[in-house]
């Protein structure tokens, strides 16, 4: 085992998920790069210190500068605001250092693109944080896909639905300005990251796009409140895609259908420890959707808990992320989803803009 020293670029609310994460991967995985907690970097000196000691890095910083030169920061995750990623990997890849980027990835096409550029250039460890997907129940739905277990797939539904901006009396803030903090810009990524990983690349769009609350208290709202998307994937398969931070009643409605010639699964992360899955098979009188429990026959569970039907929860899920992170650096090999994977979501999300704008189908290749 060696250590690697870790930097946090933020402390909020992915920052302390990173920091426990980094502190925990460890003991989970038994991994033979051991993190050290080494800074900490917020938007002020009170609050970098307030984090340092909440967490347990051993230096803090208000300078990113600082915390991404310095030679004890072996390893950098940026979870800032995205007006930022840009320049702080571009740093990070000039000087040697492996990144973990929270998506989306920059704030624009345009930035992520130079990320990408960079962190190819640099030949070091990089990666974009869908945590969603790693449950180990969507892990499962992933491999049974890939081994063609449902047959040939047919149809894709998926949705990101929140309804923290439900309340149109709820006040404006920082997610009601600019489209990268706008529901295609923070919610939707996590979904179409998952249409690729289930599915596959997505070869044009058709989309709708919406401000549903235009005044909040405090302030105009100039970003959007939900989305709808249409789809087909390049493996010919039909999707509709649905984006919503005004969904009444969704507190995590990360949900999917996939429709295959031999079954079918659904899942829905307000009970991500259980995937309903569909075979066509047996007589028809016993046939119907099965409730499977994860355990430790799934994905990345048993390190977790060794008892089936317990469930893991939000925090593993970044836990697995930070494991992925560490195999990478240590092996040199790129743990999916690199900066390229968190761009190929981006192609999509601008693809799906330009489609409202223009009301017609776009190709994402273009993008």
């Amino acid at each position: 085992m060696s250590e690697i020293g870790i930097g946090i670029l933020g402390g909020g609310y992915m920052g302390k998920a990173h920091a426990v994460a980094m502190a925990a991967v460890g003991a989970v995985f038994n991994t033979a790069l051991r993190p050290r907690l080494e800074m900490v970097c917020a938007s002020s000196p009170d609050s970098a210190e307030r984090y340092r000691q909440a967490y347990g890095f051993a230096r803090a910083t208000a300078d990113w500068r600082e915390l991404v030169h310095d030679p004890r920061v072996e390893a950098v995750v940026i979870a800032t605001p995205q007006e930022v990623h840009r320049q702080i990997a571009e740093a990070c890849f000039a000087l040697g250092k492996p990144v973990l980027c929270e998506k989306p990835m920059g704030a624009s096409l345009a930035d992520s693109a130079a990320m990408v550029a960079a962190a190819e250039a640099s030949g070091v460890a990089n990666m974009v944080g869908f945590n969603y997907i790693r449950t180990p129940a969507s892990q499962f739905a992933r491999a049974l896909v890939a081994a063609g277990d449902i047959g040939e797939i047919t149809w894709f539904r998926g949705e990101h639905t929140e309804d923290f901006y439900a309340n149109p009396e709820t006040p404006a803030s920082w997610r009601t300005s600019g489209m990268a903090n706008g529901t295609m810009g923070d919610l939707a990524p996590h979904m179409v990251n998952a249409a690729l990983a289930l599915i596959g690349p997505i070869a044009r769009v058709m989309a709708e796009v919406e401000t549903v609350h235009k005044e909040r208290p405090g302030g105009q709202v100039t970003n959007d409140d939900h989305a709808q998307m249409m789809c087909r994937f390049e493996n010919g398969a039909m999707g509709q895609m649905y984006f919503s931070r005004i969904a009444t009643g969704r507190k995590m409605g990360y949900a999917y259908e996939i429709t295959g010639t031999k079954g079918a699964i659904r899942f829905d992360q307000e009970d991500q420890n259980a995937l309903w899955l569909y075979r066509m098979e047996g007589p028809e009188v016993e046939r119907g959707f099965r409730k499977i429990l994860t355990g430790p026959a799934h994905p990345d569970y048993e390190p977790f808990c060794q008892g089936p039907g317990h469930g893991t929860g939000y925090q593993d899920q970044i836990i697995i992320e930070a494991r992925d992170f560490l195999r990478a650096i240590e092996t040199g090999e790129a743990q999916w989803p690199t900066f390229r994977d968190g761009h190929d979501v981006n192609r999509v999300i601008a693809a799906g803009l330009a489609a409202s704008e223009s009301k017609t189908w776009k190709d994402i290749k273009d993008f």
